[in-house]
C-alpha cells in the first residue's frame, strides 16, 4: 500500500493479544460492551469502537454458514473435478495475459509463481466475480461471540476496527465472506493491515475492486506466510504396484534419489532435489503426488487438505500440467460411515479432532497407523475394510 503512515504502523499492533474479560458467549449486547473495552485495552479510541460496534448485528446465517462445509467431506478426485473446469483454466489463462506486468512485479518482489496466486483468485472468488455478501463488521463479531473458533475471529474484531479508524473500512457497507474475508482474494483484515498493497498506485488499496491491489497483498500475504521463490510446490508421479505405503503422508519427507529407489518416477519432467512427501489422497491406487516445502504454505491459507492439495494441483495445471491419472481408488466411506470411523478411532485413543466425517490431518494420521497394525496397506486411505476390522 505504498508508505504507511505512523499511525496505521501503530494499528498494526492492535491484533496483538491483549487479556479479554468476556471472549465468547452470553449476551451479545454484553460482549460487544466487552469488545469496546478491550478495544480501549489496545488503544483503539472509545469513539472509534462505539462508532463500529454501535450498528453491529449477530448474523444467524453466518453460523450456519460456518456449520455447514460439507463440501469438504468429498475425496479429492470429486472436489477438484467440481471446482476444475475448462472455463476457468480458460479464465486463468485469458486473466495471466491480462495482469500479465502485475504478475511480473509479484514474482520479480514476492517470489511468488503466478499460477499459484492465479489458483487462489479463482477458487476464492472465480476471478472477482463472487466475493461474498455478507456484512463483513457483523461476520465477525458474531464469529467472535460464537463459542467455536473465538480465538481466531476476536482479533480480526480489532483490526477491521483499525482499518476503520484510517477510513479503509465501512461497518455497514463492507462486505464479504461469511467468514470475515474480505476482496477478489478474501483476505481477513489483520491481513490486510500486514500486508495490504497499493497495487495500482492510486494511494489506497482497494481489495475489492482493484486486481492489482488484491494480488500484490495476497502475493506478499504468501511471501510473509513462507513462500520460496523459484521453488516447486507439486508433482504429480507414478508409484509401484507395490511398496511401503506407511512411507505416504505428509510427516515423511526423502529426496528425489530415495524416491526413485522405490520405484516413484515423474509422470512429467524430472523430479526436483528438494525433499518431498508423497500424497496419496485417495490410497495407493488413486492420484499420486510428491509434495515440495512451498506445499505446506498452503496450509496457512486453508486448514483443508482437500482444498489445499486442490488448489496446489490446479496451480500446476494453469502451468501447463496434464489432468491428472484418477487410477482406480478402493471405494471410500459415506459420510455416516467416516462418523464411525473416527468414533472408533478416538475410542482407540487417537486425536482426530471433532467427529464431522472429514478426512483431514488427524484422522488421516490415525488411519494409516491402524492400516498399520491391522496389515492393510497403510495409505491413510479410509476404506470399508478398516472399518469393519475395527
Amino acid at each position: 500500500m505504498g508508505i504507511l503512515k505512523r499511525a496505521a504502523v501503530a494499528a498494526m499492533m492492535l491484533v496483538a493479544p491483549v487479556m479479554a474479560q468476556a471472549q465468547c458467549g452470553g449476551s451479545f449486547t454484553a460482549f460487544k460492551a466487552g469488545v469496546a473495552s478491550e478495544a480501549a485495552k489496545r488503544g483503539i479510541a472509545p469513539a472509534t469502537a462505539n462508532s463500529f460496534l454501535s450498528g453491529v448485528r449477530q448474523d444467524p446465517a453466518v453460523i450456519r454458514a460456518d456449520r455447514a462445509q460439507g463440501v469438504f467431506q468429498r475425496p479429492f478426485i470429486d472436489f477438484s473435478r467440481r471446482l476444475i473446469s475448462q472455463n476457468r483454466i480458460d479464465a486463468g489463462r485469458a486473466k495471466a495475459r491480462q495482469y500479465a506486468s502485475v504478475f511480473d512485479r509479484i514474482e520479480r518482489e514476492y517470489g511468488l509463481d503466478r499460477h499459484v496466486l492465479l489458483a487462489f483468485w479463482a477458487f476464492e472468488t472465480d476471478y472477482g466475480a463472487f466475493q461474498g455478501d455478507f456484512n463483513t463488521a457483523n461476520a465477525l463479531v458474531t464469529l467472535a461471540h460464537d463459542c467455536r473458533r473465538p480465538d481466531l475471529f476476536r482479533p480480526q474484531v480489532f483490526a477491521a476496527m483499525a482499518l476503520f479508524a484510517r477510513g479503509d473500512f465501512d461497518p455497514q457497507r463492507t462486505t464479504g465472506a461469511w467468514a470475515g474475508e474480505i476482496g477478489m482474494v478474501q483476505m481477513l483484515p489483520a491481513d490486510i493491515l500486514k500486508n495490504g498493497v497499493d497495487g495500482d498506485g492510486d494511494g489506497v488499496v482497494q481489495l475489492k475492486s482493484s486486481a492489482p491491489d488484491a494480488l500484490m497483498s495476497g502475493g506478499k500475504m504468501l511471501q510473509h506466510l513462507g513462500w520460496r521463490a523459484g521453488q516447486p510446490w507439486l508433482q504429480e508421479v507414478r508409484v509401484p504396484a507395490q511398496m511401503d505405503w506407511s512411507l505416504s503422508g505428509l510427516e515423511t519427507r526423502k529426496s528425489a534419489a530415495e524416491w526413485r529407489a522405490l520405484g516413484v518416477q515423474p509422470r512429467t519432467g524430472q523430479l526436483s532435489d528438494l525433499p518431498a512427501s508423497l500424497i496419496l489422497p485417495q490410497g495407493h491406487k488413486g492420484p499420486a503426488f510428491l509434495a515440495y516445502p512451498n506445499f505446506n504454505t498452503y496450509f496457512e491459507w486453508n486448514q483443508s487438505f482437500t482444498y489445499v492439495l486442490t488448489a496446489a494441483y490446479f496451480a500446476t495445471r494453469l502451468a501447463g500440467a496434464p489432468v491428472y491419472d484418477a487410477g482406480n481408488p478402493d471405494a471410500g466411506l459415506g459420510s455416516d460411515q467416516m462418523n464411525r470411523l473416527q468414533t472408533k478411532l478416538q475410542q482407540r485413543g487417537y486425536d482426530v479432532g471433532k467427529i464431522d466425517g472429514i478426512l483431514g490431518a488427524g484422522t488421516r494420521a490415525a488411519v494409516q497407523a491402524e492400516q498399520k497394525r491391522l496389515g492393510l496397506p497403510a495409505d491413510a486411505w479410509p476404506t470399508r475394510t478398516l472399518l469393519d476390522r475395527l
